[in-house]
């Protein structure tokens, strides 16, 4: 348990997870990138040379509201 308090409804202590992504070629978990998305030649969001960050989640256990967070990590 944590002391993270829910800025929704005032709960402390949130439950830890993760954004899970299943598409095609993921890692399996969510991350985000920095800056706005631009679309390469086919559609895509470019990424070449921008910072990446892995995405935790917390959920309250009352109202089910989630708090996103970037790690530090790449």
């Amino acid at each position: 348990m944590n002391n993270y308090t829910c800025t929704h409804c005032g709960t402390v202590g949130l439950s830890e997870g993760f954004i899970e992504d299943a598409g095609e070629h993921s890692r399996g978990y969510a991350r985000w990138i920095e800056g706005a998305m631009d679309r390469g030649l086919f559609g895509g969001a470019k990424r070449l040379g921008r910072t990446r960050r892995q995405i935790v989640a917390f959920r309250c256990p009352k109202c089910g509201h989630l708090e996103l967070f970037v790690t530090d990590e790449a």
